[in-house]
């Protein structure tokens, strides 16, 4: 199952059920948020309360993102209670860049760098197999709710950026219980969006570059993940693919298992707060960046994985920054 949030043409929220070209609307309730606390306060699946809750009333779903009513996914009235987190080095790469890494690995593991190092440890112990915990991952901070743009919206690009550019992930949605337990809803297709430009400066610069807004949907997909998913990253300028290239994921792709990811993120007792929702992307392995395009103003991501319905589409515009170097006021 497949399902999004929007807004009807009266700006009332929606919930629906993607039926091909069809969008049937969730009875009830007004928000993903609220479908989820529903189905553990009754002890449903998401997919089976949405099932009981079908009203059977549709929506056409070209004219939704045609439109522009199309919402993020999942998403929380106080934007303070979303965390947008995120962990690296967790996939495999092309088979050439994989046999890159292996010669690399082969090293003496002081002479490696940092990000060799780490990338080893999680082909080594990122899958150590069910119920056991392995490697740490790397772990980023995003931001909150407040950094998550619309499918179809630009990316606010800040004017102190140096680099706008994609980050094609898959995307762990979560919710939590009442008493503290942490849910996955599903995935989603994510752009992460980071300034690669600073991140390559010096690897200490990470956490700035990921303080940048992100993207991901239209469509979250309930159940099983796929093992092994292939997707496709392409910029346009002025109509025109520039660039395009495949990506993968999913667990055959990666060197951490996604349990593996989750546990490492939500053993911190600081982040099941009750009611809190939890964006994490996976990481990747396929950036433009790394194939020397520089995007400019105007230009278009796509995003697309079969599985995940239609494709995730942002273009990039620039934000005016509110701080300046003297703004700062002494009470």
């Amino acid at each position: 199952m497949r399902l999004i949030q929007f807004e009807d043409r009266q700006g009332s929220r929606k919930v629906g059920i993607v039926c091909g070209k069809a969008i049937n609307v969730v009875s009830q309730v007004s928000t993903m948020h609220e479908l989820a606390l529903l189905a553990i306060a009754e002890g449903n699946s998401l997919e089976r309360q949405a099932q009981l809750l079908n009203s059977n009333t549709s929506e056409d779903y070209a004219a939704i993102l045609k439109e522009n009513r199309i919402l993020a996914p999942l998403d929380h009235a106080d934007p303070a209670h979303c965390l947008v987190s995120g962990t690296g080095l967790t996939h495999l790469g092309s088979a050439s860049t994989r046999d890159k890494m292996h010669q690399k690995l082969d090293d003496d593991e002081s002479a490696m760098t940092d990000t060799m190092r780490m990338f080893k440890w999680g082909l080594e112990g990122g899958r150590p197999g069910r119920g056991k915990v392995g490697a740490q991952p790397e772990w980023f901070y995003k931001g909150d709710g407040d950094i998550v743009v619309n499918p179809g919206a630009a990316f606010p690009m800040p004017e102190f950026a140096e680099d706008a550019g994609e980050e094609p992930e898959l995307t762990g949605l979560y919710i939590i219980g009442d008493d503290g337990q942490p849910h996955r809803l599903g995935f989603a297709i994510g752009n992460e969006f980071s300034d690669h430009v600073v991140e390559r400066k010096n690897y200490l610069y990470l956490a700035h570059s990921k303080l940048r807004y992100c993207s991901f949907g239209p469509e979250l997909l309930v159940g099983e993940l796929p093992a092994n998913l292939v997707g496709m990253s392409r910029i346009r300028r002025d109509g025109r693919v520039i660039w395009e290239k495949e990506f993968l994921s999913g667990q055959d792709n990666m060197c951490h298992a996604i349990e593996n990811l989750e546990y490492h993120h939500f053993k911190y007792n600081q982040f099941l707060r009750p009611g809190d929702i939890h964006v994490h992307f996976f990481g990747t392995a396929t950036l433009s960046f790394a194939d020397g395009v520089r995007t400019q103003l105007g230009d278009t991501f796509e995003i697309s994985l079969p599985d995940f319905g239609e494709p995730l589409v942002n273009g990039i515009a620039r934000e005016q920054s509110r701080i300046a170097i003297d703004g700062i006021k002494v009470l």
